[in-house]
């Protein structure tokens, strides 16, 4: 028997800032719109969304709310409306409606592995709110996806979650090869026109592991690092201060994505030292520009970049990256062919279409 059921999409991802898990929400969604029928899918977003696309078989339906930092848009009034609406939520972003978990996302479980890294008061509402998001999904929801076996690993160690309740569809980038170099850049910081620098790019959090950073260039003072990225209201680093103070460490502040595809197509390496990933779209981005990445070996990082990448320990600075960087690595595109947000569409779609809500779209 065909269910009637309406697949509906958290629009919270058009209010926030771009961040990996904003990207794979907005061009997935774009994908799945091409990909299933008229009426089956919604876009349920609030009154404050901005940019959103042209959408052919996917309804975009705007509630009268709006979505700021607490979890009253998706917990009252996103709920509200999947529950009205015999809906089945589909969020991107690591929550879900509590009453009515549905397809579900879970990138990474790092407040749950590192609470430690989780200490002013906001940090630790964070850390309420997210852990208890993990568990009820982990839990309750239909289907979960996630971005790497690694992740999948997580959940079922921590949760006791089925192994196959879990679906790896991998992140990735589409849109980002059509970003074009914006080379002004070089005006703004002159530095980095007339000398070689490594590049390192994400939010200033613990987890991105700075001061190996600090460390590095403080062992190696001829080497010249960028540094692009903007403070989170939490987790900030301790290493902060120390990165504004090194001479030769240039803090770029938040950059635009063509201003970084520019430090990307310049820089010697893309660098990321972090000792926590869920799968790591930065150095992705990375090697789509034509830019040599040097990242950790923890966690999801030797799945995702295979032979593409040289590696380092995350903790351990003292290591001689031309040396390193004399290594043979793999070509990456066999990776950037298989890590598309297409490819991600596509493998949300096949486990979607097994709880036959798309009517007769071919399973």
């Amino acid at each position: 028997m065909k269910s009637n059921k309406v697949v509906c999409i958290n629009g919270e991802s058009w209010v926030r800032n771009l961040t990996g898990i904003e990207r794979l929400a907005i061009e997935a969604t774009c994908f799945l719109d091409r990909m299933v029928p008229k009426g089956t899918v919604r876009l349920v977003v609030p009154k404050n969304a901005k940019n959103l696309p042209s959408l052919k078989n996917i309804e975009i339906v705007t509630l009268n709310a709006e979505a700021h930092f607490m979890p009253a848009w998706t917990q009252i009034h996103f709920q509200k409306y999947v529950l009205s609406h015999n809906g089945i939520s589909l969020n991107f972003s690591n929550t879900c409606p509590f009453l009515c978990p549905g397809f579900e996302f879970i990138h990474d479980i790092y407040c749950a592995l590192y609470p430690e890294d989780l200490k002013t008061r906001r940090d630790k509402l964070i850390y309420f709110y997210s852990t208890m998001m993990y568990k009820r999904i982990a839990r309750k929801a239909k289907a979960i996806f996630t971005v790497s076996e690694y992740t999948k690993k997580t959940i079922v160690e921590k949760y006791g979650t089925p192994a196959d309740k879990i679906h790896v569809v991998y992140s990735g980038v589409s849109g980002y090869k059509n970003i074009v170099a914006d080379n002004t850049i070089f005006d703004k910081l002159p530095v980095l026109k007339d000398m070689d620098f490594y590049f390192t790019l994400g939010s200033l959090s613990v987890r991105k592991n700075l001061k190996w950073i600090v460390r590095h260039a403080e062992l190696y003072p001829n080497e010249l690092f960028a540094v692009s990225g903007k403070p989170l209201p939490t987790a900030v680093s301790p290493e902060l201060k120390k990165l504004n103070s090194l001479p030769n460490i240039i803090m770029t502040g938040y950059l635009s994505d063509g201003e970084v595809k520019a430090l990307l197509k310049k820089a010697k390496a893309f660098v990321l030292p972090t000792y926590f990933e869920g799968f790591g779209l930065p150095p992705l981005e990375a090697l789509s520009a034509g830019c040599t990445i040097i990242v950790s070996n923890k966690t999801s990082l030797p799945e995702i970049y295979g032979k593409c990448a040289h590696y380092i320990d995350p903790d351990e600075p003292n290591v001689n990256l031309d040396v390193l960087l004399k290594e043979d690595v793999e070509s990456p595109e066999k990776i950037l062919e298989k890590y598309t947000l297409e490819n991600t569409a596509k493998r949300m779609l096949d486990v979607m279409k097994r709880f036959d809500v798309f009517g007769n779209l071919q399973k």
